[in-house]
């Protein structure tokens, strides 16, 4: 029997792209389903799809939106934060607006969630965390006002939950996935290094999904280059610039 069947996931950013596919794969693995994003109408084209599925319309940036979301979605054995926002943006163009508003769906959102369903959770000794991070919070990176910041202290968030859920029975990982081909990394105007298709990367992080392990970043070795780019020193980093 699968690990996720019979099981309740609400699955968070569950639209487009990388979500619609972990979507679609969770249910053929037995899971119950609750799908938020905010485009109601794209929800429900996937919930029609799925025999075990309901929509819960959301939009992460509105507390009380996600209090009484979390209300409807009521009891679940994990979560799944996949809601992201992107613009590829310069610190020599920079847009307040588009800048805050990805730090709102990317970080602030995942935190107005984790808020409403950890207690749960946490209160009954078992569940599953999953945040989808990028590559692209591991070093700064040309273009990634908002966006990388915002990525960075999403991975931040789910290492310090590592050191405070030991021992309660709550498993939390941190999965970076490279460049996935989705409506927001066709924005994008360079060349994206081992570009995946959404069922890919869908299939790369149910894999991690079935482990107990903390981190997962794919495609290698891309995730190695960038992961490397950690530990160089600035001078070598920012050399000529």
């Amino acid at each position: 029997m699968s690990s996720f069947a019979g099981k309740t996931y609400w699955l968070v950013g569950a639209s487009e792209g990388l979500g619609r596919e972990l979507a679609r794969k969770l249910s053929v693995e037995g899971a119950h389903l609750v799908l938020s994003a905010r485009n109601a109408e794209r929800l429900e084209s996937l919930v029609a799809e799925l025999p075990n599925a309901r929509a819960v319309p959301l939009d992460v940036t509105d507390t009380d939106a996600v209090r009484r979301a979390a209300a409807d979605v009521g009891a679940i054995d994990g979560v799944i934060y996949n809601a992201g926002a992107y613009d590829p943006m310069r610190a020599t163009e920079w847009d307040s607006d588009a800048a805050l508003a990805m730090l709102d769906v990317n970080f602030t959102g995942a935190m107005r969630v984790l808020g409403e369903v950890m207690p749960q959770l946490v209160g009954k000794g078992r569940g599953d965390v999953t945040l989808i991070g990028s590559l692209a919070g591991y070093r700064g990176l040309p273009a990634a006002v908002g966006y990388g910041a915002s990525k960075a202290a999403l991975i931040s968030l789910a290492e310090t939950m590592r050191f405070d859920l030991k021992g309660t029975g709550v498993i939390v990982r941190i999965i970076n996935p490279g460049f996935i081909k989705t409506r927001l990394t066709q924005k994008n105007s360079f060349s994206m290094p081992m570009l995946m298709e959404p069922e890919d990367a869908a299939t790369r992080v149910m894999a991690a999904m079935r482990k107990r392990r903390f981190r997962t970043d794919f495609p290698a070795p891309f995730s190695w280059a960038i992961r490397s780019l950690s530990y160089l020193p600035d001078i070598l980093v920012y050399r000529g610039k």
